[in-house]
């Protein structure tokens, strides 16, 4: 028997959600069990059969920051690269947009699936760009494959101008993303590397831990079948995830949340208000 981590939530995303989408105050559930007075700016529930539990300002396009990541797993994958060739961290791969630092500092080399591992699980910016700029063709080649696959998923609020997420151009809605959030479950890869809490890699000689940005990945209270968090400025705080609750594989998308722990507490809000109600779900017609 299969593991429900390694479950594909096989969602039926045919559902017209841009007509599906509602405010917080005229969610499907309202009137029946209260609302989970989500402090998202935009937010998008779907259970196993691609039925909408919630929704709010589904389809309000916004900056995406390190959600990108989870695009840049799959272009990689695809191309079916060799996961343990060495890869040298170059001076390319500095932000240069935002200025931020990095553990892996320039010359560092690392394996294929160690970048991988650490944009998943730790959101490692140079991890991201160093798997765009290896990419046969270059960066450019791989920004264009990004696109390419968003409008294969039928992405059409989505745009990706580098694999990192710390462009403000990189974009998309709640609508969109859990079409990106489905497909990238499907790659077994994905699900493991952004649910493992924490890892050691050495990097130049030394031994680093390197642990996941979602502090959810450590509950006992959740199993949670992929993960990823994004910041920035622009985006705010923004987390999405597959999860199983009420015993049925559940896709959540948050975006644009302010404050250090909001992304976290509507998620626990979620998961509350749906485990308390226990509710049946409703197809929304389009």
């Amino acid at each position: 028997m299969y593991s429900r981590k390694i479950v594909s939530c096989a969602l039926a995303l045919v559902i017209a959600l841009g007509s599906a989408a509602t405010a917080a105050g005229s969610s499907p559930f309202a009137g029946l069990s209260g609302d989970p007075q989500l402090r998202s700016a935009s937010a998008l529930v779907l259970d196993s059969s691609g039925h909408v539990v919630y929704g709010k300002d589904v389809d309000s396009v916004r900056s995406i920051a390190s959600i990108t990541k989870l695009m840049t797993a799959m272009v990689v994958l695809d191309a079916d690269l060799d996961l343990d060739e060495q890869l040298t961290i170059s001076d390319a791969d500095r932000d240069r947009v935002r200025m931020t630092g990095s553990r892996l500092q320039t010359g560092a080399t690392l394996t294929r699936r160690e970048l991988l591992v650490l944009a998943l699980m730790s959101s490692e910016n140079r991890a991201s760009a160093a798997l765009g700029r290896t990419y046969p063709g270059g960066l450019a080649v791989f920004v264009a494959a990004m696109n390419a696959k968003a409008a294969a998923l039928g992405m059409n609020d989505t745009r990706f101008v580098d694999p990192t997420g710390l462009s403000s151009g990189n974009v998309s809605s709640a609508q969109d993303l859990v079409k990106m959030v489905d497909a990238a479950h499907r790659y077994p890869l994905i699900r493991e590397f952004s649910t493992t809490p924490g890892d050691q890699l050495v990097v130049a000689g030394r031994t680093q831990q390197f642990n996941n940005t979602n502090s959810l990945v450590k509950s006992p209270t959740w199993e949670i079948g992929l993960s990823k968090t994004g910041y920035i400025n622009e985006a705010g705080k923004c987390l999405v995830m597959q999860a199983w609750l009420n015993n049925k594989p559940t896709i959540i998308v948050l975006l644009d949340s302010w404050g250090k722990m909001t992304r976290i507490g509507d998620a626990n809000r979620i998961k509350r208000w749906i485990e308390s109600a226990a509710l049946p779900v409703r197809p929304i017609s389009g």
